[in-house]
């Protein structure tokens, strides 16, 4: 198959296109490396700041068109799949339909499905817009609301989601919000993990617990990240002797995963059900998760003998805890990293992955 994928999150765009051209089908990825993340691509479309940016890109996707079409499968990483204001992107969207056979949604980030859902109908007991009934009022999640709710950027989703050959979601908590929508044309596929060649179950340092975190300012309190850091930092300076805390932030993804190399946990995901993608590719490096685990996460993907996910309730005291409980008892450590290994392997290796993804837009496993 001839496969486009446009846009980026996260390199799950990326890591898909190696797994798909492993199976002998020829694709293209189109991004702009999600920003400062700088994730590979065969073309760049990265947008420079200010209105400039906006005019120089819109003449590059002007005469990028000729290259969007002929291809069996067209996949957009989001409603939002170019960095345009949405009322641009409805021309693009329908050039895509009309020159291309099938095109398939992604659930994989910040939509008016996710926004509104979580908001409104709270199908989650907690998520990145609400605690229980009670919405989040922090700056981040409300800025969001706005940017979706009751604007273009509504209606583009709303008719793409509508108009799709599929919605593919990456996450349960997507799926949550896409599924009861669109049953007919919505699935839940993992995102895919390239495995490292020998991962490890080995503790990072003999005497302390290493614990890593990442930390992107522009969605630090969204995220819950202000939160976790807090929690780890507190632990530090009570157990300095015992646990060591490397912070990433804002750095690009190469230097990220160098980074990460080198402990035993990574904190990530205060909102989360499970695991996003940065938490994912640690399991793969044998690298346990300390976040999003919830009974659903295992659920959606049939898992009931594994649990490999130090999963965290959404307050100060749950993290301090159960990070407290990780740094008093690191003989738990070797057998928390087999099983984040072996749960990549089951349920996200990125082949196996790129498989599910054949058979979605082939219609097998509607």
């Amino acid at each position: 198959m001839k496969i486009l994928l446009l846009g980026e999150y996260s390199n799950v765009h990326a890591t898909l296109a190696d797994g798909l051209r492993t199976l002998g089908h020829e694709v293209t990825v189109v991004s702009d490396g999600d920003d400062w993340k700088n994730y590979p691509r065969d073309i760049n479309i990265s947008r420079k700041p200010g209105k400039l940016g906006g005019i120089l890109l819109l003449a590059k996707l002007y005469a990028l068109l000729p290259k969007l079409r002929g291809y069996d499968v067209v996949q957009l990483i989001n409603p939002m799949f170019f960095e345009l204001k949405a009322e641009r992107l409805f021309f693009f969207y329908d050039y895509l339909r009309k020159h291309n056979k099938k095109i398939f949604l992604g659930g994989f980030g910040i939509d008016w499905y996710w926004t509104h859902t979580c908001t409104y109908d709270k199908p989650l007991r907690y998520s990145d817009f609400n605690l229980g009934d009670e919405v989040r009022t922090d700056a981040e999640a409300v800025r969001y609301q706005q940017d979706w709710i009751g604007t273009e950027k509504e209606r583009l989703n709303k008719y793409i989601a509508t108009t799709c050959d599929g919605i593919i979601a990456g996450l349960y908590e997507y799926w949550a919000c896409y599924h009861p929508a669109f049953p007919q044309k919505t699935t839940f596929i993992p995102y895919p993990i390239r495995m490292p060649e020998s991962p490890s179950t080995e503790r990072a340092g003999k005497s302390k617990a290493a614990l890593f975190i990442g930390i992107n300012r522009e969605r630090h309190a969204y995220k819950g990240t202000d939160i976790m850091l807090q929690a780890a930092k507190d632990l530090h300076s009570k157990y300095a002797y015992r646990m060591k805390l490397l912070v990433a932030e804002s750095v690009p993804f190469a230097e990220y995963q160098k980074m990460m190399d080198g402990s035993d946990a990574i904190i990530d995901q205060l909102y989360g059900y499970t695991p996003s993608m940065n938490a994912l590719l640690a399991m793969s490096k044998g690298i346990i998760s300390i976040g999003g685990g919830e009974p659903e996460n295992y659920e959606i993907i049939h898992e009931t003998e594994l649990r490999p996910i130090i999963n965290v309730e959404p307050s100060y005291d749950s993290v301090y805890q159960h990070l407290e409980d990780f740094i008093l008892h690191p003989e738990r450590i070797p057998e928390l990293k087999r099983q984040s290994i072996e749960y990549i392997r089951r349920h996200h290796e990125y082949i196996k992955i790129a498989r599910q993804y054949i058979d979605f837009y082939t219609g097998k496993n509607a």
